[in-house]
């Protein structure tokens, strides 16, 4: 297995709503994409976030399956919606468990 970690950082401007949008576009991508296990988006709640709003992670079944996703044209356009939506910083961690 492959889990796949995103944490999200946005400007002041970005709104609560778009903030919401992101982790919905983030759930939505399970339906288009395959060797997914588990897909978990959400607001990160934490008084430790270090500004980082969205978190996202992603349990694969392979590092195939990762390295479909990247290039993947749903995962493009949720990436492109990110960075409309202020995204000032991103931080991802992909380890084999």
């Amino acid at each position: 297995m492959i889990d796949h970690i995103v944490l999200v950082k946005f400007g002041e401007s970005t709104t609560r709503e778009q903030l919401e949008e992101v982790v919905s576009r983030f759930k939505a991508l399970r339906a288009h994409l395959t060797g997914i296990v588990d897909l978990q988006a959400g607001l990160n709640f934490s008084d430790k976030n270090q500004g980082y709003q969205v978190a996202l992670s992603v349990r694969f079944e392979d590092r195939a399956a990762l390295e479909a996703y990247g290039p993947n044209p749903h995962h493009q356009a949720v990436a492109a919606f990110i960075r409309e939506s202020g995204r000032v910083d991103s931080i991802v961690v992909d380890f084999e468990s």
